[in-house]
């Protein structure tokens, strides 16, 4: 994996990147300027130590473990750093329709999920750093993300670079027509449709007894180091408090009645933030039971790093769940929000972490990839376009210009190469720090 690297970095460093692009988006792409230090990145790790202060630092530690796996892991895991720097070289790329954006466009950020009608679709899954943004620089980490990946995954710099012009492709197309649509089994194809197949045949009972056992005659929650930390008294009456009074606002509140409470370990780059499973008795007896999956956001890194003027919310939980509902075609089941002052918790029904995409699937094979990211490039169009309109963001015929224009591409995918050969470098610096500590 070091020499595949090794030779990817090598190809990166010899590429003739023009600096000129023809059309009425062209502008000049200053390299010299990219590849010099900045004051900010000459300390990579002081950047993402003041970012994830405060959090708890028993998952903390378990984030940068997981951030050291890889480069494209580190970049999972540290989107703060890929806004500031981007924020600093708004030159580097034109300008582009304001879009609701995700915030964290990347290769793991697609998954399958059931929705609150019963039916499995395959969409965009994390939206805690969502705001208004231009829609470039939403593509811009997409394509930064599959250069990250090419070297971990055993992928040349062509396969990238083919890889990369796939999905813009497909992506400016599906944003030419206009219209939104869904993927849903029927339509699906390639390892998205295996995905879609697979969550058809889980039902919930399976789900809560993959993750539950039984003392006393009781469900409870499995605590097993990897998905799961047990969570302290206060930690459970603070869960019960704070679910009692949602569920008094709730047609049915006996649904939400906690039998369990577990402090929850999932994803990469919110870990160290509150974030809990909770077993609720559900629909009743022991095959009704539900697990929820209740997740504190932090404010949009995203949204601190770009000038647009973002919509006034009632709390980070609001945000995200307004701009998912919007984006998404359907939204997933117990999507929900509780706000507690300006923060609070995101609400929704656990989803098996085996209905996400995982780059392992296609290591040494690209084109097993072809027919995914032509889906992913689907999805983002359509979320762009379902989401058009909305307090700020731009309507489909200014997204239908913006496709029919090819002039943004090429500076888009030069900033994406040299960024990624960035993250190389930040990542190297925080895995020799993080081995000094040891």
């Amino acid at each position: 994996m070091a020499n595949l690297a090794k030779d990817y970095r090598s190809g990166l460093r010899r590429n003739d990147f023009a600096t000129r692009v023809p059309g009425t988006l062209s502008h000049r792409l200053d390299v010299t300027k990219m590849r010099q230090p900045d004051s900010s990145s000459r300390d990579v790790v002081t950047r993402i130590e003041r970012f994830n202060a405060g959090r708890e630092p028993e998952r903390l530690a378990l984030k940068y473990r997981e951030m050291c796996n890889s480069p494209f892991s580190f970049f999972r895991g540290s989107a703060h750093l890929f806004w500031e720097d981007l924020d600093a070289r708004k030159s580097a790329l034109p300008d582009s329709p304001t879009i609701w954006a995700c915030g964290d466009l990347h290769l793991e950020n697609f998954g399958s999920y059931q929705g609150d009608n019963g039916l499995s679709y395959f969409d965009l899954n994390d939206f805690d750093e969502a705001a208004l943004a231009p829609s470039i620089w939403e593509l811009s980490r997409f394509v930064t993300s599959v250069y990250v990946a090419a070297p971990t995954l055993g992928f040349s710099r062509a396969s990238a670079n083919e890889l990369v012009k796939l999905f813009l492709d497909a992506y400016r197309t599906a944003l030419a027509h206009g219209k939104a649509h869904l993927v849903e089994r029927d339509t699906a194809t390639g390892m998205v449709k295996t995905l879609l197949e697979q969550v058809k045949k889980r039902k919930r009972t399976r789900l809560v007894e993959s993750r539950t056992n039984w003392k006393k005659g009781r469900r409870r929650l499995r605590i097993d180091g990897k998905h799961t930390l047990p969570a302290t008294d206060d930690q459970r009456a603070d869960v019960t408090r704070w679910l009692g009074k949602f569920a008094r606002s709730q047609p049915d509140p006996g649904f939400f009645k906690i039998l369990d409470v577990a402090r929850r370990v999932a994803g990469v780059g919110s870990l160290g933030l509150d974030r809990y499973i909770v077993l609720v008795r559900g629909d009743g007896g022991s095959d009704g039971n539900a697990i929820i999956d209740a997740k504190w956001p932090a404010p949009s890194s995203l949204a601190n790093f770009d000038r647009l003027p973002q919509p006034t919310w009632k709390s980070e939980p609001d945000r995200v769940v307004a701009v998912q509902r919007r984006m998404q075609g359907t939204a997933p089941a117990l999507l929900d929000a509780v706000t507690i002052g300006r923060g609070g918790y995101v609400l929704r029904e656990l989803q098996p972490s085996k209905d996400r995409l995982t780059l392992r699937e296609a290591r040494g094979r690209p084109g097993r990839l072809r027919s995914v990211i032509s889906t992913m490039a689907h999805v983002t169009a359509w979320a762009q376009l379902r989401s058009g309109g909305r307090q700020g963001s731009a309507v489909a015929d200014d997204l239908i210009a913006f496709a029919n224009d090819s002039g943004w591409q090429r500076p888009l995918v030069d900033y994406g190469r040299l960024y990624a050969d960035k993250v190389e470098r930040d990542y190297e610096a925080f895995l020799t720090t993080q081995k000094e500590r040891k």
